[in-house]
């Protein structure tokens, strides 16, 4: 029996090179080296007839093999790609206004002023300025934005109030306020879904009679991210 399968494996490298052919009566090519009278020969020669069918039980294999590696190949191409663009679009940000031990006041002014969060907690693309205080949409699709405002009143009576506006491209999305003259403290928060396009830019204006104070509790803060891409 070894010395079959042995001899089998010889003549199957042998006409892998192209040394040992098929010499059996009506042998067909076109059909795959399949001999219509196998059987006879298989008869004649039990041997050589295993040999035949176990190469072209291989040969049949290695073309299903090979088939399924080339779209195996196709798939990951495929997955890497997605996954390539999924990683380019990703995009977060998420800032507070300072990160001094003193609570620390921006405002009140005369006039707007756009406010620059100092304090970087996450910048993922870089979409966000830290020297301007403003984002800049890298990709066209829909965000989360976040604006919570806080500040310090002092004494009961102040007319002054926590306040800012939510702007896209210099118009007002949302305004988040609170003057409530019973207490010394006041906040409010913001959060909106928001369809952006690529170049937009997202920023918090500061009005006029409004102030924010914060330190290292980080009581004021931005934050916006990419929910998903629309382009």
């Amino acid at each position: 029996m070894r010395a079959i399968v042995l001899l089998c494996l010889l003549k199957a490298a042998f006409i892998q090179a192209g040394e040992y052919s098929w010499t059996g009566p009506d042998k067909n090519p076109g059909n795959g080296g399949k001999d219509p009278n196998t059987d006879n020969v298989c008869l004649q020669d039990q041997a050589s007839c295993g040999c035949c069918l176990m190469q072209q039980q291989i040969h049949r294999m290695k073309l299903f093999f090979n088939m399924s590696l080339n779209e195996l190949e196709k798939e990951l191409v495929k997955t890497k790609t997605i996954l390539n663009n999924v990683r380019a679009s990703r995009s977060a940000f998420s800032v507070a206004l300072t990160n001094e031990n003193n609570l620390k006041c921006f405002g009140p002014f005369r006039d707007d002023r756009l406010i620059v969060y100092k304090h970087l907690f996450i910048n993922v693309g870089d979409g966000y300025n830290v020297d301007t205080g403003i984002f800049t949409v890298p990709r066209s699709g829909v965000y989360s934005l976040a604006l919570t405002v806080y500040s310090d009143a002092g004494s009961p009576g102040n007319t002054l109030a926590a306040c800012a506006t939510l702007e896209v491209n210099g118009q007002v999305v949302a305004r988040p306020r609170e003057k409530n003259m019973q207490d010394q403290e006041d906040s409010a928060t913001v959060v909106v879904a928001y369809h952006l396009k690529a170049g937009d830019q997202v920023a918090v204006n500061l009005p006029i009679g409004c102030f924010l104070c914060d330190n290292n509790s980080h009581y004021n803060t931005f934050t916006g991210y990419l929910l998903y891409a629309t382009d």
